[in-house]
C-alpha cells in the first residue's frame, strides 16, 4: 500500500496533481464570467433631524434616509422573491452612519435571545456589512437581535469572521405588531476609511429568518459561481465631509484576587493556603496615528482569561492544543497577523510585561507591528511525531505584517517575527504569501517560509528530552545551543461554484524547521491531497442541498518513508425541516509511527471509521448537535490498534428568552482489537448556564468534569504487552456576574473552583478535595479623548 509513496510514484503524484490543476484553470478561465449580474448602487444624503435609537423607525427623525426595498433570498433561494417584505433607510450626519431595518412578520415567530453581545445564535436579526476600501479584503460585519443584542465581526480573505473583534457602536430594536424594527449608529470615529471627501463603499444589507429553513435575505444578489461575496456587495456613496477615527482612548484595569492552593499538592488532607488578597493595576492606551494608523500600547496587562478555556478531548494526542485567542490587546488587528500557516499565534506571547502595536489599513496596503516583553515565555518544541511545551523565561517578541491587495479580492503579504530569549537562544521566521484570485471561482494560495533557530543552552536538557534527534541526525532536539535553518510551504489551487468545487494542496516542513511565536507542532512531512465537492439543489424535495464530498491525502517523511494515507468519503445534507443539517462520513487508510516502547517503526494498516453528524434547531427554545463515530484507529500510547468509539452531543436549552442551559458531552473510548484491554477513555461534561437581567447585567455559571484513564506500555515480550494505567478526573465550577456598559467598560466578579479527585495514598484514602480556588474582582473602563 505505500509503494505510492517511492520517489518515482511521489513526482508522478506531484505531476499529475499541477496538471489537473493548470488543466481545471484553463477551462475555467474560459467558461466562467467575472459578475454574471451588476451591483446595486445607492446614494445617500445627510441629515439634519436628530435620529433617537429607540428602535422605532419614525418617519419624521429619518425623511431624509434614502430607502432600500429590494432585498432577495440568497438561501435557501437563489435570489427569488423574500415570503416576508424588508425595508432598509441609510443616512449619515457628521458623526454617525445610521441605518434602520424595517421587518415585517408574524411577531409570535420571530426568535430572539436577550443575551450578552456576541452571545446570541440561531435568531432572527439583521445585518450591516462594509468594506470601507473596496478591495475586498477586510469587512466590517455587524448584526442585531431584535432585543437590539449586538454581534460584530471582522471579516478577512485570509480569516473570514473573526469574532473576537469588537466595535464601539450602538443599536436598539422594538417586536411590534407588525414585526420588528431596528435602528443602528455607527460612530465614524470607531471606523477605518479613505481620508477622502467623498466616500464610496462596498456595503450589503442583510436580513436572518430562522424557521424550518435558515432563510437569509439580502440587498445585493448573488451568483454562486462567483467564490468572492464581497466583490457583489452593493455600492453606497454620498457620505462626505466626514472624518474616520482619529483620537486617544485610554483602557485602565484593575483586578483584585485571592487565591488558595493545596499546602502539598501530592496529600489532598493538607489543606487549602489561603492567600492574601492582591491587587494588580493595569493600563491600555490607542491613538489614532492618522485616520487609518492606529498605535496601541499596554502595560501590566491583565491577561487573564474570563471565560475559561473548554476541555478538550486529547487523551490519545501527542501533540500540542490549539485555543482560541480571547485577550482584548491580542484580538483586534488579529485578521492583519492572520496567514496560512499560524506563523503568529497571539497566545505563545504568555506573560507580557508590556506590549506595543501598530495596525494601518491604507487603500493599497495594511500592516501590523508588535513588539512585547513575555515574562514566562511557553517554548513549543515540534518534533516529528509529537511536540512538547517548555517553560524558558523571559523573552522578547517581534513580530512585522503587511499585505497588499491585487486586483478584486486577491493580495501579497509578508510577515516577519523575532523572539529572543533571556540568556541565550532566538527564533527568527521571515515568509511571504499570496492569495490570487484567476477567475470567478478559481484562486491559487501559498505561503513560503523560512526559519533561523539558535537554542538555548540549557544544562540537563538532555535529562528531559533524551537523545531524540532532528534533521536526519544533524542536531539534537535538546536544548544544547545548536543552531540551523530550515523552511516550510503551502500551496494550494482552490475551485468554489455553484456546483462542482475542488482544492488541491501541497504542504511541507522540513525536519529543521522551527518558530517560536506559530503554532506548527510537527516538523519532517510532505503533504499532497485532493477534496472535490458537488452541490445539488433538489426541487421539490426535503432537502435544499445534497453534497457528497471525496477527501484524499497522504504524508511522507523528507526521507520518503510513509507516514500515513487516507481516503475520506461525505455526504451531506440540508433539510427545509428544523433547520436541519446531517452527514454521513466514512474513512479507510493506513500509518506507520514510532514504537512509544520500543523506538521502532510500526505499520498499522486497515484502519476505518465511519459515523454520523446532525444538527438541528427545531424551535426558538431548543438546538441539538449529536456526533457518533467508530473507528479501528491507531492507539499512540499503546502501541496497538484500538476499536474506538465516540460520541459528541451539544445542547441548547431556552425556557425563557434571557436564560439559556447549554449542556455538552464529549466521550471517547478505545479497546485493542485483539486482547479486547482498554487502552484510554475519557468523558468530559461542561455545561453552561447563562442569564440576562437586561442588557447590561447579566450572571454566567460553568461546569465542567473531566474523567480519563490511558494504557501505556511496561514491557514488551513475546507472549504480549502489559500495561500501567494513569488515569485523573476533576470538577471545574465557576460562576460569574458581568455588568457591561460597552465592549470594553466591564465589570466582572467571579470565582473559580477546581476540586480533584485523589487516588488512594500512603497516609489517605482516595477522596474528592478542593484543590485549588480563586475569587475576583475585575474593572476596565474606556475612556475616550
Amino acid at each position: 500500500m505505500s509503494a505510492w509513496l517511492n520517489p518515482v510514484r511521489r513526482i508522478t503524484m506531484a505531476a499529475v496533481l499541477v496538471a489537473a490543476g493548470t488543466t481545471l484553470i484553463i477551462l475555467t478561465a474560459f467558461s466562467q464570467p467575472v459578475l454574471a449580474s451588476p451591483t446595486p448602487r445607492l446614494n445617500i444624503r445627510k441629515t439634519s433631524a436628530k435620529i433617537d435609537l429607540d428602535g422605532k423607525v419614525d418617519t419624521a427623525e429619518w425623511h431624509a434616509a434614502s430607502k432600500v426595498s429590494s432585498f432577495i433570498e440568497r438561501y435557501p433561494g437563489d435570489n427569488t422573491q423574500p415570503a416576508v417584505k424588508t425595508e432598509a433607510y441609510l443616512t449619515f450626519d457628521d458623526k454617525n452612519l445610521y441605518v434602520a431595518f424595517v421587518c415585517h412578520d408574524d411577531p409570535a415567530a420571530i426568535r430572539a435571545t436577550l443575551a450578552q453581545r456576541d452571545q446570541f445564535s440561531g435568531d432572527d436579526g439583521v445585518g450591516l456589512y462594509i468594506d470601507t476600501y473596496g478591495d475586498a479584503t477586510w469587512a466590517y460585519m455587524l448584526i442585531v437581535n431584535p432585543y437590539g443584542v449586538q454581534k460584530d465581526y471582522l471579516w478577512s480573505n485570509v480569516a473570514g469572521e473573526d469574532i473576537g473583534f469588537d466595535l464601539i457602536w450602538e443599536s436598539s430594536a422594538i417586536i411590534d405588531s407588525e414585526g420588528y424594527e431596528v435602528e443602528i449608529a455607527v460612530p465614524f470615529s470607531s471606523m477605518r476609511f479613505p481620508n477622502t471627501d467623498v466616500q464610496s463603499w462596498r456595503v450589503d444589507l442583510r436580513r436572518f429568518r430562522p424557521r424550518e429553513s435558515s432563510f437569509e435575505y439580502a440587498w445585493s444578489d448573488y451568483d454562486r459561481n462567483v467564490a468572492c461575496a464581497p466583490c457583489q456587495w452593493g455600492t453606497v456613496s454620498g457620505v462626505s465631509n466626514v472624518h474616520p477615527g482619529k483620537g486617544l482612548e485610554i483602557l485602565p484595569t484593575y483586578l483584585a484576587y485571592q487565591s488558595s492552593e493545596l499546602r502539598d499538592a501530592g496529600n489532598p488532607t493538607s489543606g487549602l493556603h489561603n492567600g492574601d488578597v492582591n491587587g494588580e493595576l493595569s493600563v491600555g492606551g490607542k491613538y489614532a496615528l492618522s485616520s487609518d494608523v492606529v498605535a496601541d500600547a499596554t502595560y501590566n496587562p491583565d491577561f487573564s482569561q474570563i471565560e475559561a478555556d473548554a476541555a478538550q478531548v486529547d487523551v490519545n494526542s501527542t501533540i500540542a492544543l490549539l485555543y482560541p485567542e480571547r485577550r482584548p490587546f491580542f484580538q483586534e488587528g488579529q485578521d492583519v497577523f492572520r496567514t496560512l500557516f499560524n506563523s503568529f499565534y497571539t497566545r505563545t506571547v504568555n506573560d507580557p510585561l508590556y506590549a506595543v502595536k501598530m495596525i494601518g489599513r491604507k487603500p493599497g496596503y495594511t500592516f501590523g507591528f508588535m513588539s512585547a516583553q513575555d515574562d514566562n515565555t511557553v517554548y513549543l518544541l515540534p518534533l516529528e511525531e509529537s511536540s512538547a511545551l517548555f517553560l524558558a523565561g523571559k523573552s522578547y517578541v517581534n513580530a512585522f505584517r503587511a499585505t497588499r491587495p491585487v486586483g478584486k479580492s486577491s493580495q501579497l503579504g509578508m510577515i516577519f517575527t523575532d523572539r529572543r530569549l533571556d540568556g541565550g537562544g532566538y527564533g527568527t521566521i521571515l515568509a511571504a504569501d499570496g492569495d490570487i484570485r484567476l477567475t470567478s471561482t478559481i484562486a491559487v494560495d501559498g505561503q513560503y517560509i523560512y526559519s533561523f533557530t539558535g537554542e538555548p543552552d540549557k544544562a540537563g536538557a538532555s535529562a528531559v528530552m533524551g537523545e531524540t534527534t532532528i534533521d536526519e541526525g544533524r542536531h539534537t532536539a535538546v536544548f544544547d545551543g545548536e543552531s540551523y535553518h530550515g523552511h516550510a510551504l503551502i500551496s494550494r489551487v482552490k475551485r468554489f461554484a455553484r456546483h462542482w468545487s475542488f482544492m488541491i494542496d501541497f504542504d511541507e516542513v522540513e525536519p529543521a524547521y522551527r518558530t517560536l511565536t506559530g503554532y506548527d507542532p510537527w516538523v519532517n512531512y510532505r503533504n499532497a491531497s485532493l477534496w472535490t465537492q458537488y452541490t445539488f439543489y433538489p426541487k421539490n424535495s426535503i432537502f435544499e442541498r445534497i453534497q457528497p464530498q471525496i477527501y484524499t491525502e497522504g504524508r511522507w517523511l523528507f526521507d520518503g518513508s510513509r507516514r500515513w494515507e487516507h481516503q475520506n468519503f461525505q455526504l451531506n445534507g440540508n433539510l427545509n425541516w428544523a433547520q436541519t443539517w446531517v452527514s454521513l462520513q466514512g474513512s479507510r487508510g493506513s500509518e506507520n509511527w514510532t514504537s512509544s516502547y520500543s523506538g521502532n517503526r510500526i505499520d498499522y494498516n486497515d484502519l476505518y471509521s465511519y459515523g454520523f453528524e446532525t444538527n438541528s434547531n427545531p424551535s426558538d427554545q431548543m438546538g441539538l448537535y449529536i456526533q457518533a463515530r467508530h473507528a479501528n484507529e491507531v492507539a499512540r500510547f499503546a502501541d496497538a490498534i484500538g476499536s474506538q468509539n465516540s460520541v459528541s452531543i451539544s445542547v441548547g436549552f431556552k425556557p425563557i428568552d434571557r436564560l439559556v442551559i447549554e449542556p455538552d458531552i464529549n466521550w471517547v473510548r478505545s479497546t485493542h482489537v485483539d486482547t479486547k484491554q482498554q487502552l484510554f477513555r475519557q468523558f468530559i461534561a461542561r455545561t453552561r448556564l447563562r442569564f440576562q437581567a437586561n442588557r447590561q447585567l447579566s450572571a454566567r455559571l460553568v461546569v465542567q468534569y473531566v474523567d480519563w484513564n490511558q494504557a501505556r506500555i511496561v514491557s514488551q515480550t513475546t507472549s504480549g504487552t502489559t500495561y500501567s494505567v494513569i488515569s485523573g478526573k476533576a470538577w471545574d465550577i465557576d460562576p460569574l456576574i458581568t455588568y457591561r456598559l460597552s465592549p470594553f467598560s466591564v465589570l466582572y466578579i467571579g470565582s473559580t473552583h477546581d476540586i480533584s479527585y485523589f487516588p488512594p495514598g500512603d497516609t489517605y484514602d482516595s477522596q474528592w478535595r478542593l484543590s485549588s480556588r480563586q475569587f475576583f474582582i475585575k474593572l476596565q473602563y474606556l475612556f475616550r479623548v
